[in-house]
């Protein structure tokens, strides 16, 4: 090609599952070149036996027809399967997030024996967040016995489309294999089973993913390593943009811009690559054990936020409340952070006004609008929830900073939670839309995030002064500093409207200026009022009446103000 890339098309497969189901057997059958990450590196994974970290390995196919143009040339010489072995044990759902935000087809690896498992539907949930298309691989045939088998794996394939039919993968193809038959510690000898139709089936479900050189680079980086005498070796997927040897990339956790002297995709030179690729990147000598895993960039282009405004859904299957101020796991791009949530949403239009209100959560958040502070996550009104939640957005703030691009997918987990419970913990997700850069965001920042609280006070009138003035109590504790509630409207529940004008005595009670005067039927019922209380004898007859005042005053004062959360003065606003 003329862009010096190679004329492969790569194909990124997501091989997610629950522990055990047998996900890196099966890529390792379907694989013939192993890239740096592939087949539990990872020390630790080894003694385990399960996958702890992104594993990538790939093999190549020719083109399949479908791929071909409407006029029957190739786009690209051959096809390229990338599998991305992500690691099933619950305690890691983290960096299954990470993985999931860069593959084109998600290959969901089920136990035939053992069905659905709390990670497998874990799994399902981040596949319909990230992927379009899905193949469910039945694995572990082996283990059923020989006449039973059919029967068994036709029962768990209609299990699997009822689990399914309500998701985006409904009527996805399911096919069963045995991977690694006699298990992990049988000897190689055996030959996997179903695997050449599972290749088939791959290839049938491949598209062309939309591939855009164009725009910033953005690159996820899963694995990092040095070779003496050439540099630092950073490997991962473009996820947008192109890559080029000599050009400058910046790593935004370290701070520092390295120049690329080299680049390879599974170990064959290229001069240059882009999005959707994966490939190893050599620059300018660094210490690896600096950057595992994170974002490399166009220099300049990625920003480290220090909070976040998020659009917010609930994820369906978590049963677990969603509350401000509670703290979640928050996942976003390769890294993972708890940050502290405040959940806000649109106040209701007024009875008589059309709902203009947008459908689109990222296109409604506007920093010029109003927003209505929530204590918890609303869900759908009616007793069913069945209708869609109302637009709502949440306010991250996170205990270490973040990189990531804007829009980029964010889910907010509760991963602390019981691992061995049968309980989703996939909480909420949606998509970055403003990130907050300075550290100090809560003062330069947060009180241009209009979130407001609706506050509502009642008291009584406690006697009128003159046609236009009624002394009124109960609204006030007696410390309250009643200079700031000066000039606010109050109501009267008989209608009139009036303002206060400052405090009477030192016990709370305060002056209420009505400008239009009070009604005749008002001042009735006032005067009745005040005459039916009767005069009381002593100090307990007084005691007596000052008690039951509350219930035997017939008008109250109504005073509605809000308060913006973030408003450092704390002043109080009405209409």
């Amino acid at each position: 090609m003329a862009d010096g890339r190679t004329d492969t098309l790569n194909f990124n497969v997501g091989v997610l599952g629950h522990v055990d189901s047998g996900k890196t057997s099966l890529a390792r059958a379907l694989s013939s070149t192993a890239s740096t990450a592939a087949f539990d590196k990872n020390p630790q994974s080894r003694e385990r036996g399960i996958t702890l970290d992104l594993g990538f390995s790939s093999f190549t196919v020719a083109l399949p027809d479908h791929l071909r143009d409407s006029e029957g040339r190739r786009p690209y010489d051959s096809l390229q399967f990338t599998l991305v072995d992500c690691p099933g044990h619950a305690s890691l759902i983290r960096t299954i997030i990470g993985g999931a935000q860069i593959i084109d087809l998600m290959m969901l690896v089920v136990d035939v024996v053992k069905g659905v498992q709390t990670q497998t539907a874990e799994c399902l949930l981040i596949g319909e967040l990230t992927c379009p298309r899905m193949v469910v691989v039945l694995n572990k045939t082996d283990l059923l016995p020989a006449n039973k088998r059919q029967s068994a794996v036709e029962r768990m394939t209609k299990r699997l489309h009822k689990t399914l039919e309500n998701t985006r993968f409904k009527d996805c193809p399911v096919i069963a294999v045995a991977a690694k038959p006699g298990g992990p510690e049988a000897p190689d000898t055996e030959e996997p089973q179903g695997v050449s139709e599972l290749m088939e089936l791959l290839k049938n479900q491949t598209y062309l993913p939309r591939r855009d050189p164009t725009g910033d680079l953005l690159m996820a980086v899963d694995h990092c390593f040095s070779i003496r005498g050439q540099g630092t070796v950073m490997t991962g997927t473009i996820l947008q943009g192109s890559l080029a040897i000599n050009d400058t990339v910046e790593i935004p956790a370290l701070k520092v811009s390295k120049k690329v002297k080299s680049i390879q995709m599974f170990r064959k030179p290229v001069s240059g690559a882009m999005q959707g690729d994966r490939v190893g990147v050599c620059v300018t000598q660094f210490d690896p054990k600096l950057l595992e895993r994170g974002m490399v960039c166009t220099p300049g282009s990625l920003r480290t936020i220090h909070a976040a405004v998020v659009s917010a859904r609930k994820i369906s299957y978590f049963k677990g409340s969603l509350s401000t101020r509670a703290k979640f796991h928050i996942t976003m791009g390769h890294e993972t952070v708890m940050a502290r949530v405040t959940f806000f949403g649109l106040p209701e239009p007024p009875l008589d006004t059309p709902d203009l209100r947008p459908c689109s959560l990222e296109g409604a958040f506007a920093l010029d609008r109003e927003y209505l502070y929530q204590e918890d996550y609303v869900t759908a009104p009616g007793e069913s929830g069945s209708g869609p939640d109302p637009d709502q957005w949440a306010l991250l703030e996170f205990e270490r900073p973040v990189t990531c691009p804007l829009l980029c997918l964010v889910i907010g987990s509760k991963l602390d939670a019981d691992i061995h419970a049968n309980a989703c913990r996939l909480a909420f997700q949606g998509r970055l839309l403003l990130g907050f850069e300075d550290k100090g965001y809560a003062e330069s920042d947060l009180p241009g995030l209009l979130i407001y609280k609706t506050k509502h006070r009642q008291g009584q009138v406690e006697r009128v002064t003159d046609d236009y003035t009624v002394i009124g109590r109960n609204l006030f504790k007696k410390e309250t500093n009643l200079q700031i509630f000066m000039g606010l409207k109050v109501t009267l529940s008989t209608g009139e409207t009036g303002v206060i004008e400052g405090g009477f005595g030192q016990s709370g009670k305060f002056k209420v200026r009505v400008k239009e005067g009070l009604r005749p039927e008002t001042k009735q019922l006032l005067s009745s009022s005040s005459k039916k209380k009767g005069k009381g004898g002593g100090k307990d007859g007084a005691a007596k009446e000052e008690e039951s005042k509350a219930d035997t005053q017939p008008v109250s004062i109504h005073l509605d103000f809000k308060r913006y959360v973030f408003d450092p003065h704390k002043k109080m606003v009405q209409l």
